[in-house]
């Protein structure tokens, strides 16, 4: 979140990013977190967390949808070398939340393979369509960051990290228009 502050702020320092940081991972990695996001272009995760080289496992996936691939690579860092932390981010006016929603409200599939991130999407959609919002794509994306990392957290194999206390899995929010990243459940006590 420090470095997030730096993002905001415009004070980037660029930590990790020279010939000497590149040889010393080179033969091996320690990154302290696993970021799951968007692949929208606006949300690079090393950019606004001010990360460098070897300091975050990262999966991109249109809405930060999950399956057992993107699964199975979250769970790479904490149960092969002990990293502590995993951030679900999503954003503020995701396209693909956006056209997901509009898919599913009037129940005409999207083509291809896009109609899989609509319907990983879906129990994020049922929990807003109960209700009237004043931005039903920014509520139906902040409920799937929520389910995301309460499933991650409760997962066969992170949920013992996580009440060990070894592991935290946070949903966390970024806003396009200030920079900032706001953590909506799951921060560390520690």
């Amino acid at each position: 979140m420090e470095g997030n502050e730096r993002w905001v702020d415009g004070k980037l320092q660029h930590p990790d990013r020279d010939p000497r940081r590149r040889e010393f991972v080179s033969e091996e990695q320690d990154p302290f977190g696993v970021i799951l996001s968007c692949i929208d272009s606006r949300v690079p995760p090393e950019l606004l967390f001010d990360t460098g080289l070897g300091d975050l496992f990262v999966m991109r996936t249109g809405g930060q949808v999950v399956g057992d691939v993107v699964t199975g690579s979250v769970e790479y860092g904490p149960m092969t070398s002990g990293t502590p932390l995993i951030v679900v981010l999503g954003h503020q006016r995701c396209g693909a939340v956006k056209a997901a929603h509009k898919a599913l409200k009037d129940n005409k599939p999207l083509p291809g393979n896009l109609q899989s991130i609509a319907e990983a999407l879906r129990p994020a959609y049922e929990v807003i369509a109960k209700e009237k919002h004043a931005d039903p794509v920014d509520a139906m994306t902040r409920v799937h960051i929520k389910q995301t990392s309460a499933d991650l957290r409760s997962n066969k194999d992170l949920g013992p990290l996580v009440k060990k206390g070894e592991l935290a899995v946070v949903s966390a929010y970024y806003s396009l228009d200030s920079g900032r990243v706001e953590v909506l459940t799951g921060a560390p006590t520690a």
